[in-house]
Parts: C-alpha cells; sequence; structure tokens
C-alpha cells in the first residue's frame, strides 16, 4: 500500500450563458431604461411549465359549470359510525388501539367515528379484520 495518489480535478460549474437572442433583448431593454423610455414587460403565464396550454382544463371546467348537484365530499354514513364504535366497544379498546393495530393515526378512527371522514375502503376493511366485525354490505 505505497503511493496511494488521488489525482482530483476541480469542477466547475457554471450557469449556461445567455442566448445571443436573449442578450439582444436584454440590451434593448437596458438601453430604453437609460434613454428614460416607458417599457412594459409580460409574463407568459405557462411558459417553461409542463402543462398543456389550455387544453384539459376546459374540459374539467365546463364539467363543474354544468353540475349542479351540491359539491361536497361523501361522508361516513351513520350506520358505519355506529357500527364501528360498537365493534370497538365490544373488544374494549381505544381509538388509539385501534389506530395502532390497523396501522393508521388516531385522528383517522376519530374522523371516522364523528363521521368526518371520506370513506376509504381500505382503511374499512382494516377495520372489519382488526374488530372482527362485518362493518359494511348493508345497503
Amino acid at each position: 500500500m505505497a503511493g496511494i495518489n488521488q489525482d482530483w480535478e476541480p469542477v466547475v460549474l457554471r450557469k449556461k450563458a445567455p442566448t445571443a437572442a436573449a442578450r439582444k433583448d436584454e440590451k434593448v431593454v437596458n438601453a430604453a431604461r437609460r434613454s428614460g423610455a416607458e417599457i412594459e414587460t409580460v409574463k407568459k403565464s405557462n411558459a417553461g411549465m409542463n402543462k398543456a396550454a389550455s387544453g384539459s382544463t376546459s374540459l374539467n371546467t365546463r364539467k363543474l359549470d354544468e353540475d349542479t348537484e351540491n359539491l361536497s365530499h361523501e361522508k361516513v354514513p351513520s350506520e358505519l359510525k355506529k357500527a364501528i364504535m360498537q365493534a370497538r366497544m365490544d373488544k374494549k379498546l381505544t381509538q388509539a388501539q385501534v389506530a395502532q393495530i390497523i396501522n393508521e393515526k388516531p385522528q383517522i378512527i376519530q374522523e371516522y367515528e364523528s363521521g368526518k371522514a371520506i370513506p376509504n375502503q381500505q382503511i374499512i376493511s382494516k377495520l372489519e379484520k382488526a374488530l372482527g366485525a362485518k362493518l359494511r354490505g348493508k345497503k
């Protein structure tokens, strides 16, 4: 292991030099500023973004405009809230313990029992397995 040398070369990172057109535009704008002329700059709204010009948004906007129903998320039905609470009480578990069993946050169990949560079939099936009770399928 005699004479181990590391020959490190310095790496210099630089910004890409502005193109000739960009330099020309910049010179024109700076010259106008110096002469006291009024300058108007326009920001292009979708410039450099990975979005379609207006193709997909108009469809969604039209759907929203045509939609006359009340726009709210689906909530947990009261039968499901009561079933979750009853099954949890029967097993003598707290909301935090149930949350730990199904590997979710205690806040999620609280939201389901208070009816504020947006129903998620995966979470409901985890609750069914953990509590050993059938919570859905009564519709």
